[in-house]
């Protein structure tokens, strides 16, 4: 038992490798047959293109970045039946360089996204970084986001989230080896 213990303080203990292309997989057999929607990689910018009548929906995520995979899976989890019908979700978005009140409808946009996706950050042991995606303009993530942000996660927790966050979620934390990820508790603003 000492032993054990000495040793396993001598060896640390083996980091983990985040790859898109397990981000690719682990969705796939989600999702590609029972929502005929397929997570692809190596856009130039995300984008969501739903199903034509010869073939899949498609969610494209920038490169090969693990962190846009995992936030444009959370817009999909997030939108219902007609608007996976519309490309992009039939969401508004202003490119970088967005004006303060162009600003403030895209944090009202991106709350529920970005709490979503820090939960399955945490459901791989991925650090999440938030974002206000306007680096042009000069403006950083509000402290009223980061709130709202932290507002939704819990409700996430406690309340449930749409079956296929679930099933997404549960799918990166037994891939992972997580055991908790939807402990309100443990999501803090000192975490943005």
């Amino acid at each position: 038992m000492v032993l054990v213990t000495i040793y396993e303080e001598l060896v640390p203990p083996v980091p983990k490798i985040f790859r898109s292309q397990d981000l690719v997989v682990i969705f796939n057999r989600c999702f590609l047959k029972p929502f005929n929607t397929r997570l692809e990689g190596g856009g130039e910018e995300p984008l969501y293109l739903p199903a034509k009548s010869d073939g899949n929906a498609r969610i494209i995520f920038r490169e090969d970045y693990f962190s846009s995979g995992l936030h444009e899976i959370s817009h999909w989890c997030i939108a219902g039946n007609e608007r996976r019908k519309v490309e992009d979700y039939g969401y508004w978005y202003a490119p970088d360089g967005r004006s303060p009140e162009q600003q403030q409808l895209f944090e009202t946009a991106e709350i529920k996204p970005q709490a979503l996706e820090w939960i399955f950050n945490r459901a791989c042991g991925y650090r999440f970084n938030i974002s206000a995606d306007n680096l042009m303009a000069g403006m950083g993530v509000s402290e009223v986001f980061k709130q709202h942000i932290l507002e939704q996660a819990k409700k996430y927790c406690k309340n449930g989230m749409s079956p296929r966050a679930m099933i997404f979620a549960s799918a990166l934390a037994d891939f992972y080896g997580i055991a908790s990820f939807l402990c309100a508790d443990d999501y803090d603003l000192e975490q943005l």
